[in-house]
């Protein structure tokens, strides 16, 4: 077991680096995909019985590699015709490539899975699944899909980037601006994805959280002057900072109210604000969408404890965000704030009109058990166990609904 974890955490945390290094050798997303793939299943043989070697991603590097090799001469062969020497020249090299390289490699992936002639939920699900590692399953379960139709949109999309012949580079600068709203928005959902899983034992997935904070800033490396990276780094440290409070030793939910800030990370915060003001003053004090997410986030990370939140400007920035970006769950989080502002009954008036989800029956839950309400607190909260949730949210929305039954 310890051989499998062990290949396990490598191709979680090296998965991405190994597998965009190959897209820029072969210059094919599926080959490289596969290669890697069987690369994973040589180790499967292979370590259990020699070991497992003293570098785990080299091992898999080149094993993916001469896999390539099979698989393009391979196809060449197939295809009757010699196959151009530079690609298995490049795979045959058996160094590693230096970590500059696997930055660019890994900006190159990226702007890969966000070229605007893919659909914005292509561009998502292709970077989770290259990005991340994420399975068909876990991508489905994210975007609301089925594992099979999830499966066929992934080869839809590798098959659009090859017949299409999508370029696998970095944009020259002059093209990079308008490249950034799709590339922010999928760094954003990647982060998303491992802040809120949809399901799983886990209430968090700090890996893949980590591969989105590290994705943003090599993002903003890029792009240091632009806007947008900085505010979505900023978003997505300030929001990290908080995640060794969410769980207690147990891996149990703890309410943002109930969290110990001490353990909030201050060098994040710090680092955030100060990311999130030179956003701002880039774009001359109007806000957009990320920026107004970040300075949200801020106010959490200023506030020395719950009471003393400034919950009001928290309201404001929220009407100021659904008048730039409205969405269910930034009008769900404002009516969370109006009610921490103004009273659960206020609370309860803004959660009218808003389309019911399973955080949404959970928030009105809580409200309706401030209001001394737990009959029908008791019922929002079942209605709320109904849809798909971490084994952690799950367990909390249970004992919850005991709580407030045995008030009846």
């Amino acid at each position: 077991m310890e051989v499998h974890d062990r290949l396990a955490d490598t191709v979680r945390i090296e998965g991405a680096r190994i597998l965009a290094t190959l897209v820029r050798t072969v210059g094919n997303l599926q080959v490289a995909e596969d290669a890697v793939q069987d690369a994973v299943v040589a180790a499967l043989r292979e370590w259990p019985r020699a070991g497992v070697p003293d570098q785990p991603r080299a091992w898999l590097t080149v094993t993916a590699r001469r896999r390539a090799i099979d698989i393009l001469r391979r196809e060449a062969a197939r295809a009757g015709k010699e196959r151009e020497g530079a690609d298995l020249m490049e795979l045959s090299k058996p160094d590693l490539p230096p970590e500059s390289t696997v930055r660019d490699d890994q900006l190159r992936l990226i702007f890969t899975c966000c070229h605007p002639a893919l659909s914005p939920d292509a561009r998502v699900a292709l970077a989770l699944r290259t990005l991340c590692g994420l399975s068909p399953t876990q991508i489905a379960a994210v975007l609301l899909s089925t594992e099979p139709a999830m499966a066929k949109r992934l080869t839809r999309t590798r098959q659009k980037i090859a017949a299409a012949r999508i370029p696998y580079r970095v944009p020259p600068d002059a093209e990079l601006p308008a490249r950034l709203t799709p590339v922010c928005g999928v760094v954003h959902a990647l982060y998303t994805a491992g802040h809120a899983p949809v399901a799983g034992e886990s209430a968090v997935d700090v890996d893949v959280c980590a591969e989105a904070v590290r994705l943003a800033r090599l993002l903003y490396d890029l792009l240091p002057d632009e806007a947008a990276p900085a505010a979505v780094l900023a978003l997505l440290l300030l929001t990290d900072a908080r995640r060794p409070a969410r769980t207690d030793a147990a891996g149990e939910v703890v309410l943002l109210a109930d969290q110990d800030r001490s353990r909030w990370d201050a060098g994040l915060i710090a680092e955030g604000c100060a990311l999130l003001d030179a956003s701002l003053r880039r774009t001359g004090g109007v806000a957009d969408p990320y920026q107004l997410q970040a300075a949200v986030a801020a106010e959490h990370a200023r506030a020395p404890s719950y009471p003393a939140t400034d919950w009001a400007e928290i309201v404001r920035l929220y009407d100021l965000l659904l008048s730039v970006a409205s969405t269910p769950n930034a009008a769900l989080s404002r009516a969370v704030a109006v009610a921490e502002a103004s009273g659960a009954a206020a609370g309860l008036a803004a959660l009218e009109g808003l389309p019911p989800s399973a955080r949404w029956h959970a928030v009105r839950a809580e409200l309706l058990a401030r209001e001394g309400r737990y009959a029908e607190a008791v019922s929002a909260v079942t209605e709320s166990l109904a849809g798909e949730q971490t084994g952690p949210e799950r367990r909390y929305r249970e004992r919850r609904r005991a709580e407030w039954a045995a008030r009846l």
